[in-house]
């Protein structure tokens, strides 16, 4: 396995335990409750996130494809680690936001780049295997982050209290410190040749070169347009939602933190798993069609979370909406790193991070103010399940484009 890839292992996993630990839920918690329970105020503070990745990630893909990604990576490294102290240190709204705008800079500066040397480091034409495998990685990170945090509760007390959540955040954040020693790391100079680099014709499957016939080109552009619009759709939507769902396991089923906490980390272990499988099924089924079934589904699974259900249904449900609708990232990541030129990648990955980053965070807003003082998260939900439905319709257009992987086993 390449050098870089290994990196991109690693920096995944501390990254993605530490923000399972101290982001998500718990910080969701944190602002809610430091906030006076503010549903507006703790989206306002995702918006601030979002906000200042739009201000570093369109520049940050431009300079990563104009010179080379690893000094950006450093670069962002630094910027992290200003954010993360921030976070340490807050006592206060006010802090915590300084803490996520520096936070949103880094996120900007190091999406592109980190993205741009995996896919530079990968084998163009079975590169989803690869993109599932850290994917899995990322989610069985993400859910040991909520199950640490079961301990956690169990030593500081389980109940929702400022100091204890605090505590518990403490000690994500020092191992979020540990993902930026990986940053520092990185090498374009260890990355794949001609191997890593587009592929000509994606409908035939042909092999790498330098010729591209004007259709090839058309294709190419329509798969990259319909999956940019498609994941900045469908990251507008989750943005409302996601940052809510701590919230309503509170006020609707007033769980406990250690209850909630296992839900989390239950549908991280399920989503790692899925993605895995979902991988394996779009050998034989394609991976375009993949996406839109397990898309299509996973919007169904939050309809029928909008009707309130008993929470013994309610689990379930909630377990395969989440692993489903994350398991098509990899399959949406590994065509679009298949089309896009090596030198275009810093740039297209910047897209692709606005659409979970500023999207995302901003929608995040809006989200808080249709939830409301009232908890009304049904009319989240709803809003919610209608744009996944827009941003999926457009997948069954790549269907017919995508040509299917060679099986890398």
């Amino acid at each position: 396995m390449n050098t870089n890839v290994k990196l991109v292992f690693g920096y995944s996993f501390f990254q993605s335990l530490g923000r399972g630990i101290w982001m998500g839920n718990i910080l969701s918690v944190w602002i809610y409750l430091i906030a006076n329970e503010s549903n507006e105020l703790l989206g306002i503070t995702a918006a601030i996130t979002g906000l200042a990745m739009t201000f570093s990630v369109l520049p940050a893909g431009y300079i990563s494809d104009k010179t080379q990604h690893r000094y950006m990576l450093r670069a962002a490294a630094v910027v992290g680690f200003i954010g993360l102290s921030f976070a340490l240190l807050a006592n206060s709204l006010e802090i915590m936001f300084l803490a996520l705008l520096f936070w949103g800079l880094f996120q900007g500066m190091n999406r592109p780049s980190v993205e741009s040397i995996f896919a530079d480091s990968v084998e163009s034409g079975i590169r989803s295997k690869v993109y599932a495998q850290v994917h899995l990685v990322r989610q069985l990170a993400m859910a040991i982050g909520p199950l640490v945090n079961v301990v956690l509760f169990i030593f500081f007390g389980d109940d929702w209290n400022l100091p204890i959540l605090k505590s518990v955040m403490v000690f994500g954040i020092a191992l979020s410190m540990i993902s930026l020693v990986f940053m520092v790391l990185f090498d374009d100079r260890k990355s794949l040749g001609s191997e890593s680099d587009q592929i000509v014709d994606i409908i035939d499957g042909n092999q790498l070169g330098n010729s591209i016939s004007e259709n090839s080109k058309h294709k190419r552009n329509t798969i990259i347009i319909v999956l940019l619009i498609s994941n900045l759709i469908i990251g507008f939507g989750a943005g409302m939602t996601i940052k809510f769902f701590p919230i309503f396991f509170r006020n609707i089923y007033f769980l406990e933190p250690i209850g909630v906490q296992l839900i989390m980390g239950g549908t991280g272990i399920l989503t790692g798993i899925t993605s895995i499988y979902t991988q394996r099924l779009s050998l034989r089924n394609g991976r375009a069609t993949m996406i839109f079934i397990v898309q299509g589904i996973a919007t169904l699974c939050l309809f029928i979370i909008a009707t309130y259900p008993p929470l013994l249904l309610l689990i379930p449900i909630f377990f395969t909406r989440g692993s489903l609708m994350n398991a098509s990232q990899p399959l949406s990541r590994s065509i679009l790193m298949d089309v896009v030129p090596k030198k275009h990648r810093g740039g297209v990955n910047a897209l692709q991070a606005l659409a979970w980053g500023l999207f995302w965070n901003v929608s995040a807003a809006i989200g808080g103010f249709l939830v409301g003082s009232e908890d009304n998260f049904r009319l989240c939900f709803l809003i919610t399940g209608i744009i996944y439905v827009i941003g999926t319709l457009p997948v069954l257009l790549l269907i017919p484009l995508v040509s299917r992987e060679k099986n890398s086993l």
